[in-house]
Formats: structure tokens, sequence, C-alpha cells
């Protein structure tokens, strides 16, 4: 898997550009959509009206004070702008390297007469077709519609190896950008210009198209609500300030509001969101949309394929097993031979099997005036003929009819071997000789090493595992042994993947689905985490919500720990900011009120020196503890493989604890600074 190299956090440029976006962001419609900032934003501004009007009248009572806490206001204001602009700042970065790979190319356009134009990619529109040779630069987006290539995508992906793109299969899709390094393609377009694959990922990763999910906007309601109740606490303290002989002016109370509501997590509620997204494109996986970054992080059902995802996706030779009357090595010299022309990984592992079992040399395709005869979907067979030898291997039923045509039948023993083989999860492969059943060559998928423990991982986060192959289910129940799947579905079509998705989600889970074909477009559009390989089909990946640049199945591993990141990131700052208000009572609360209620000086803890300098370092503090925090939100909290229970219990303790008594130490620490410096 090739991941794009993380972004540095502290990147210098990244800095600067997310320093002069934050002064942007102080434009009230950006403000206005941050109920909890707004709110901070609304009352810095009315602080700093109020000592305008006392500097115009001449009033110079607690002046040094109140416009002290009027700068920290904004710079609170300020911190939360630079934490979002810190998110997007990384995410463009991206975009600039995807920017980068744009050339100027010429396509080689066929028009309808089969005349081949030159033509500038940008006025290539979708349906036309055009002819890709070796060394030239796809110009956009489309289908393989003839030949084979070898396509360098390093420029997406990042990955140099090359990638085979051919016609009529599931490694049709090609994408703009990318080089063809041999042979040649013809291509149909299937994006106009601004329409391509790169412009949406240029788009998405820059944060312009992100939406807040239901999850956001559900806390965001919730930090609303606290910020509401804690406004009217504080309306409700003024009076009862003045019962108890206390003044109290308006720059006090919001320095008292703005440290009582949940600005922490407002503050880096945005960063958090888009920091999910941007992880999972330095792991070369594309998300459409927050949505689907959550929703991947709750996911209780995984639906994947076998082939290319559990095992190899190429069936090896395993072992020879002749019929009766028949001499092993009879039966793989006549495999072996009939190989010889198959460049298939199973025909070429039939003849390493014949060479390493029995010292078999393979012989030259030529030899013996020998005739191939490739495989055909119709007959279901290849072989050779030559001196009268009519050899052919395949499908169990095909062979046993070419033997019956020339008057042969199948011996009593062939039922059995095939099904032995069936049950232990390989694929039978009949070797016959004119009207001569010789026997059964054993094609096993190979497991993929360390998938086991991989699924064993994704169980311990609460997930459990479909395989669906089109298999036979006793083909399909020995792989998913072998592999430790939870369970599998066999011989499975496009409609039956799509009940499977629905009857899990009609009981209230939550469903990701990976595929790479055109069959599997209706599954990863119903699915609510729909991951497509970007070497599969335009259907395929239309219709998730989630696209594999490196085209590795087995990386949904790390799409669900970061979905759980994300979830986990945000619900531990949430305890942190909430509990690190009980601090900030502390701090606030009896310097208000010690001069009307003396004795509320025992709750001064503390010991903060004077009530200016308490509200002042509560003030401080609630601005710093935002930029403090800002690596944490843009990190992601670490993720392991807890239960609900536990991952509570540890927020509660680390975030939760953490948040209250990091504030004591830290407005103690600041309140010193401030009354060795006369501040207050």
């Amino acid at each position: 898997m090739a991941e794009r190299k993380a972004t540095p956090l502290w990147d210098g440029k990244i800095v600067r550009a997310a320093a002069i976006d934050s002064l942007r962001k102080f434009d009230p419609r950006i403000q206005a959509k941050n109920p909890v900032m707004f709110v901070v934003a609304v009352t810095a501004l009315a602080v700093t009206l109020i000592i305008l009007r006392d500097l115009a009248a001449g009033a110079h009572r607690q002046l040094a004070f109140e416009m002290q806490i009027a700068i920290w206001l904004w710079i609170t204001v300020g911190f939360a702008n630079f934490a979002e602009a810190m998110a997007e700042g990384r995410g463009k970065a991206q975009a600039d390297n995807l920017r980068k790979t744009r050339t100027e190319t010429m396509a080689k356009r066929i028009g309808p007469d089969g005349a081949i134009a030159l033509t500038p990619a940008t006025e290539l529109r979708k349906g036309d077709v055009v002819m890709v040779e070796a060394g030239d630069v796809i110009p956009g987006d489309g289908e393989v519609i003839q030949g084979v290539a070898a396509v360098n995508e390093a420029a997406i992906t990042g990955e140099s190896a090359p990638v085979i793109r051919e016609s009529g299969g599931d490694r049709s899709a090609v994408t703009g950008g990318t080089a063809v390094i041999s042979d040649w393609i013809k291509v149909r377009i299937t994006a106009n210009p601004g329409e391509t694959f790169l412009d949406r990922m240029i788009g998405l990763v820059e944060g312009a198209q992100r939406q807040k999910t239901p999850n956001e906007i559900a806390l965001s309601i919730l930090l609303a609500g606290l910020t509401i109740i804690f406004m009217m606490v504080c309306v409700a303290l003024y009076p009862f300030a003045l019962y108890g002989g206390t003044v109290l002016t308006l720059p006090v109370l919001v320095a008292l509001l703005v440290c009582l509501i949940p600005t922490t997590i407002g503050g880096l509620l945005s960063a958090i969101g888009i920091a999910g997204m941007d992880r999972l494109v330095q792991h070369n996986v594309l998300a459409m949309s927050g949505r689907a970054v959550e929703a991947a992080g709750d996911v209780d059902t995984l639906l994947l394929d076998k082939t290319g995802t559990i095992t190899l996706g190429n069936r090896m030779a395993e072992e020879f097993l002749p019929l009766d009357g028949v001499l092993p090595q009879e039966l793989a010299e006549a495999a072996q031979f009939a190989s010889l022309a198959d460049e298939t990984p199973e025909g070429r592992s039939i003849v390493v099997l014949a060479k390493r079992a029995y010292g078999l040399r393979g012989r030259e395709l030529g030899e013996d005036g020998a005739q191939f005869i490739p495989f055909s979907a119709l007959t279901r067979m290849s072989g050779v003929d030559f001196h009268g030898h009519r050899i052919r291997k395949g499908a169990t039923d095909a062979v046993i009819k070419f033997v019956e045509e020339r008057g042969g039948h199948a011996p009593a023993d062939l039922a059995a071997i095939v099904e032995r083989i069936a049950r232990s999860g390989g694929t039978p492969l009949a070797v016959a000789d004119n009207a001569r059943m010789l026997g059964v060559i054993h094609l096993k998928d190979i497991v993929k090493e360390g998938i086991r423990e991989r699924f064993g991982r994704l169980r311990a986060m609460g997930l459990r595992t479909v395989m669906i192959t089109g298999d036979n289910p006793l083909t399909a129940a020995a792989i998913a042994k072998e592999s430790g799947v939870d369970d599998f579905l066999a011989e499975a079509t496009p409609e039956t993947k799509l009940r499977l998705i629905r009857e899990e989600q009609a009981q209230g889970k939550l469903v990701a689905m990976i595929g790479d074909g055109t069959n599997d477009a209706p599954a990863l559009a119903q699915a609510d985490v729909g991951i497509a390989m970007n070497a599969g089909t335009q259907a395929a990946r239309e219709a998730g919500n989630m696209v594999d640049l490196d085209s590795n199945p087995t990386k949904v591993m790390e799409v669900v720990e970061i979905g759980k990141q994300l979830l986990i990131t945000r619900g531990a700052l949430t305890t942190f900011s909430i509990a690190n208000d009980v601090a900030k009572y502390f701090a606030i609360i009896p310097a208000m009120f010690v001069l009307g209620y003396p004795d509320l000086q025992s709750l001064n803890i503390m010991r903060l020196a004077t009530p200016e300098s308490a509200i002042l370092s509560a003030v401080i503090f609630n601005a710093l503890i935002i930029v403090a925090l800002i690596p944490l939100a843009l990190r992601g909290v670490a993720y392991r493989p807890l239960g609900a229970a536990a991952i509570l219990t540890r927020n509660l303790l680390i975030y939760g604890l953490g948040g209250v008594i990091v504030p004591f130490i830290g407005i103690k620490a600041i309140d010193l600074i401030v009354s060795a410096l006369h501040l207050a």
C-alpha cells in the first residue's frame, strides 16, 4: 500500500497561510456557522464597544483590565479560526500536490471515420474516443473499450509499480493524468473538463464541499444548548450580585460566560472533522463526504469479495490427482504440455508444479508440431493437439462431455476426487487425452498471509465480516473457515448482495461494502459506507462514497480505524472541554462575589492573587488551551479496539480528569505571571 507522506504538523508554509486565513474567518457569515464561537465574537465586540464608549466619555474605571479581557476574547476567536484554518491548510497542501500532476496533454481523438486527430485534452467531451499508446498521458477519465496496457498511476496513487488496464472487465477505468508505459488502449472519455476525478479530488481535499455530518450537527446543537443555558445563568447572576452589594460590569459577566460555555470543543469541532478526512487522504482513500468517515467508525457489518481481498486472486496448482490406472507422472506431463501456452497464473503454476514435483522439463512451444487450443468461455477448456493426441484441461463437466463425445466415459472415482477438492475450498480442473480421462488438477485459492489476524482485529472492533463470492457453498465454506471470516454469501449475484445489505440495515446496523465491478454498483450505493476500488469500473467509483486510490481492499481496516478515531477524538475533546469548566468556575465565581459574600473565599482553592487576576487568568487560559489542543485535534486520539464502556471510562479518566486538573495548574501559573507583571 502506498501512502501519501503526511504533511508536517507545524509546516511553516501551512502555518503562515493558516494565520492569514484565520483573519478572513472573522467574517460574521463564517462565524455564524459555529454557534459557540459566534457568541464569543459577539461578546468580544460588545466589550470592545463599551471600552470605546468609556474612552470617548473619559471614564477610566478598570479600563486597562477590561481592555485585556477584550483582547483575549478576540484572541480566543482567532485561535479557533486558526485551528480550522490549519486543518484546511493540510488539505490544501494535498490539493496543491494533485494540481502538479496536471499537464497540458494532446489527445489522439478518433473520429467517426476512424481517423486520428490531435486535440487538446481540454477540448475533449464525454463520449469521445481516444487512442493512448506507450509513452502517452491519458488525457481524461474514461473506460478502456479496446486493448490492454500497463499504466503508471504514480501521479494519483503515489505507487510506482504499473498496473494493468484492459477492456471488458473490472479493471477498465483509467484516470486522466496517468501514463501508459507499454502497449496501447482505446479509451472512451467519461467526464467533461472540470468534472474529472482529479477535479473532484482537489475540491474534496480542500474541504470546499465538506458539509457537517449528522453527528457533528447533533453535537453543535448540544453545544448551542449549553451556551444558551450558561447565558441565562450569567444573566441571572447579575441581580444576585446586586443583592449582595457587588457591582458586576458587563466585561466581567462576559468573561464568566466565555469561560463557562464549551469554547474548547466549539473552537476545535470543525478542525476535528476536516482532519479525519485528511487522514484518509494520507492513506490514499478519498471520502466523498464527512458522513462517510463517521459512518465508517460506526460500521457493524463489512461485506467483502473473496477474490483479491481474502485470497490473492490467482488460483495456484496444488497437486495432481490421477485416476485409477493412470501414473501420476503421466497426468503431470499431459497437464504441463497443455499449459505451456497458457499465460494465466493458473497455467504457469501447473507448469511449475510438474517441474517441481516430477522433474519434468518444459518443452518448446513449437515442439512436435503441437497446436495449442486457447481457453474459450464457450468450451470452458484449453489444451493442445499433437500427433493424434488431443489433450484438454478445464471444467470437469466440460471435459467429461469432451470425453463422452469420443466414446469414453467418466471413471467412478472422478466424482469423489472432485467433491473432495471442492470441500477443501479448491477448484478441480479435469484433464483428458481424447476419450481417456487422466485425472484432476487441484487448483487452490491462496488465502492472503495475515488475513485471519486482520479479521480478528476487525472482530475486536465489533465488526462482523461477510465474504461474498460466486463460488459454490462448499468452496465458500472452506475459504471462510481458513480465512477466519464470520460468515459468507455463496453464488452471489447483484440482487443477493443488495438484499443482504438491506436486511442488515433493517436490523439497525450500518453496513460497509467493498467492490470494484459494475455488478457491485447497486450494493455500493445502498451501503452506508461504499468503498470503490480506483482500478474498478466507472460505475463502481460513482456509486461508492469512498474511493481507494491504491485499490487495496484490505485497507478497509484503516478506514474503519480512522472513522472510529474521528468519533473518539470528538468525544474525548468534548469531555475535556466540559470538564475544564469546573476549574474555571472555581477561579471566577469566588473572585466575582467575594466582596459581597466573604464566605466564598473558601472556594478560592487556587489562592489566586486578586479578583481581577483570577478573571483575567481564566480568560487567558481559555484562549491558550485551544492552541495547545490543535495537535491532538489534527492527529486524533490514538485508537485501540476497546468496547464502548471501556472507551467511556478512558475518556473520563484521561480527558475528564485531565480537563479538571490541567486548568487548575494552568490558571494558577498564569495568575502568578499576571500578578508578577502587575497586569491586573
